[in-house]
């Protein structure tokens, strides 16, 4: 992932411009009470509170910051350049599952998923494959689409509830995603702190593995619960489901083969999707008997398969290449408020303050958490989650002596792992649309999540694998005596 244009720091905002606090918190809490009003109160989608969090933030911008409508445009222009090839895999991703649908390679998948797992080892195996598949592929988001849609199907067909096998999926995605050298979020927090990657890999790597750890645990858990709560007869008539509407074969992966190949062996994961969607229809028509031209209308309007079982209807159900433009509508306004509260200088001046708050390791550690997570929510995009703090927040880093691996780290521990979180943020759109389960309803089973910026801001409290530049390998409480350093 390569930005085309560097966000602006606190420093290089026109002095007479610099939002204080205060000023910086007017949109913010414009948007927040917009979105509350609209998605919580009058139980709207949140397309249009985000429109009005979009005129309010706009209009703030023009008449009391004192841009002209050009700068703003171009704000919203960069932030939605910066998201393209998340809205590109949006309309990709859709396509796919629909594609892999039709062919029969999701339901061979949740076939042979039925016939060899069962509810106690379902969970733990869903976090740990997750894992593998996003570590070798080195996307989340292609595990969670591909591999994550059959999982979920699988899992119900066991009478494991949805919210916690989207849970397992991501918790193992996102586990897998951050140790990849072929991750596109983990080169650019990389990238953007200047470190070398593989640092920035090994320094993440002790806090992402307890973290993966009490989760495969509370996994395990859940797991042990679910046993024998499958009704009798469930999977069997779920089996017959498939049969009766698509031809079972092995030959059904050969999409899934493909897409995984080349993602494994480093092609971008546009053309990895891609070729997963015409290997699917190519599978539909040889395999399945569809016709050419019906597959691809398949893929453009999704998928409403009639197996004689509801549960397997509905889970077998996609919305196709049409089914993406309501997902996408969300993601391109949110852009749009993230990019007009970039160009008026509002998330750098957050970024500022937050580091004006912090006067040992410890809070700088815990600030940047924050900060991210914070971003995450604000500009609703993972990648402006990890570039603003990570850019913003070097200066601080180099007065602590610390190396930049400790943001690297920090930017990525807390900002690629949260943005499933956000319901109207890039990632926790797409999470939501592909799994099938909403934000609301998998968070509290997304351990991984949860535990990554807790864990790290555990590291930053106690010391531990905090790396200074006079000596990488010292480690030493992070509160101790020091300066506070200025950001003036």
């Amino acid at each position: 992932m390569a930005l085309d244009f560097t966000p602006k720091t606190y420093d290089e905002i026109p002095a007479d411009k610099r939002p204080s606090l205060g000023e910086a918190l007017v949109p913010i809490a414009g948007m927040i009470l917009f979105l509350s009003l609209g998605m919580i109160w009058l139980e709207m989608d949140p397309q249009m509170p985000l429109l009005w969090g979009i005129a309010f933030a706009g209009l703030f911008g023009r008449y009391y910051f004192g841009y002209a409508w050009s700068g703003l445009y171009d704000g919203i222009g960069r932030s939605i350049l910066t998201g393209l090839q998340a809205i590109l895999i949006l309309f990709v991703i859709y396509m796919l599952i629909s594609a892999w649908i039709d062919s029969g390679t999701i339901p061979t998948l949740m076939y042979y998923g039925l016939e060899f797992l069962s509810p106690a080892i379902f969970l733990p195996f869903t976090v740990v494959l997750s894992a593998v598949v996003a570590f070798a592929i080195g996307s989340s988001w292609t595990t969670a689409g591909t591999l994550g849609v059959a999982m979920i199907g699988i899992g119900s067909g066991l009478g494991i509830p949805e919210a916690m096998t989207a849970g397992a999926v991501l918790s193992g995605a996102y586990t897998g995603d951050k140790n990849s050298p072929l991750s596109d979020t983990t080169n650019l927090a990389a990238a953007v702190t200047n470190t070398e990657l593989m640092d920035h890999i090994r320094a993440m790597r002790p806090g992402t593995a307890i973290s993966f750890a009490i989760s495969l645990l509370l996994f395990v858990v859940l797991g042990l619960s679910a046993s024998g709560t499958i009704p009798v007869d469930r999977i069997a008539e779920i089996q017959g489901g498939l049969e009766s509407s698509y031809a079972i074969s092995p030959l059904t992966f050969v999409p899934l083969v493909i897409t995984f190949a080349l993602a494994f062996y480093g092609f971008p994961a546009l053309p990895s999707l891609g070729a997963g969607i015409f290997a699917g229809v190519a599978v539909s028509t040889a395999v399945q008997g569809v016709g050419f031209a019906a597959a691809w209308e398949t893929v453009h309007f999704g998928t409403g398969p009639e197996t004689g079982v509801d549960l397997t209807d509905e889970l077998l159900a996609s919305g196709g290449l049409e089914g993406s433009v309501w997902v996408v509508s969300i993601v391109v306004a949110a852009l749009a408020l993230g990019g007009i509260l970039q160009e008026t200088g509002v998330l750098a001046a957050i970024a500022y303050h937050i580091g004006r708050a912090v006067s040992s390791v410890a809070g700088l550690t815990a600030g940047t958490a924050a900060g991210t997570i914070a971003m995450n929510f604000l500009a609703a995009e993972q990648y402006m989650a990890i570039v603003v703090p990570g850019m913003t927040l070097q200066n601080l880093y180099d007065e602590y002596d610390l190396e930049s691996r400790n943001l690297s780290r920090a930017v990525e521990a807390s900002g690629t792992t949260t943005s499933a979180f956000v319901p109207w943020g890039s990632g926790g759109v797409f999470m939501a649309s592909a799994l099938g389960v909403p934000v609301i309803e998998y968070a509290p089973y997304y351990f991984f999540g949860i535990l990554s910026p807790l864990i790290l801001i555990l590291m930053g409290a106690t010391g531990w694998r905090i790396f200074y530049t006079d000596d990488p390998e010292r480690e030493s409480p992070a509160e101790a005596d020091a300066p506070a350093p200025s950001v003036e």
